[in-house]
C-alpha cells in the first residue's frame, strides 16, 4: 500500500517522492502488463509506457479511487490499446511458478501442464474478459476497483467474471480431454 504522504509529496513537486513512487508501484505495474499481453518484451513495453504516463500525471491523480485503482486504470488501458494494435501471440516462455511441497517429478510436470493450460485458456478469453480475470484474480483487484479500473459499472464487471469463468471452465475441461489446442 503506498503512503498517501508519499503520494501528496510527489504531486507537490518532490523528484525523490516521485522516484519513490514509481519504484513502489513497478512490480504491480509489468505483472499486470505481463498477465494482459502475455509477452515478456511487450510487458516491458506497456510497463514503460505506463510509469511514463504516472510520471507526467501524477498531478491529475484524485482521491476519489485508490492509488492502486488510478495506477491499475493506467496500465490496463494501455495494454488494451497495444493488444489492439496487435494481435498476441503465445509466449514459449514458462511464466515464473513456484509450486508448494514438490513431492515427485510426475506431480511437477502436470502442475507445470496446468499452469499451461490455464494461461492458454486465459489467453483465449474476449480481451474485455482477459482484463477482468486478469484484475480479480492474478493482481487481487476487488470487484469495485475493477470497475473502477476499467471504468465499466460493477454489475457488468460481475457478468464478465461470470461468463470469463464459464468459459475457462469450458476451455479447461476441454485441454483435459485432450481437445485441440491453439
Amino acid at each position: 500500500m503506498v503512503e498517501p504522504a508519499l503520494i501528496k509529496a510527489a504531486q507537490a513537486g518532490d523528484r525523490d517522492a516521485l522516484i519513490a513512487l514509481l519504484r513502489e508501484v513497478e512490480t504491480h505495474v509489468y505483472r499486470t502488463a505481463y498477465y494482459i499481453l502475455n509477452n515478456e518484451q511487450d510487458a516491458m513495453d506497456a510497463a514503460q509506457e505506463a510509469l511514463i504516463r504516472i510520471y507526467t500525471k501524477i498531478g491529475s491523480y484524485e482521491e476519489k479511487a485508490q492509488f492502486k485503482t488510478w495506477v491499475g486504470r493506467i496500465v490496463t488501458n494501455i495494454c488494451i490499446d497495444k493488444f489492439r494494435r496487435t494481435k498476441p501471440s503465445i509466449s514459449i516462455e514458462e511464466h515464473e511458478l513456484v509450486f508448494q511441497e514438490k513431492s515427485n517429478v510426475e506431480d511437477e510436470v502436470l502442475a507445470s501442464y496446468a499452469a499451461q493450460d490455464i494461461r492458454e485458456a486465459i489467453d483465449k478469453l474476449p480481451e474485455h474478459h482477459k482484463a477482468v480475470v486478469v484484475l480479480r484474480y492474478l493482481q487481487d483487484f476487488s470487484y469495485n476497483e475493477i470497475a473502477e479500473s476499467l471504468d465499466l459499472p460493477l454489475n457488468t464487471v460481475k457478468s464478465y467474471l461470470f461468463r470469463a469463468r464459464q468459459q475457462l471452465q469450458t476451455l479447461l475441461h476441454d485441454y483435459q480431454k485432450g481437445g485441440v489446442r491453439g
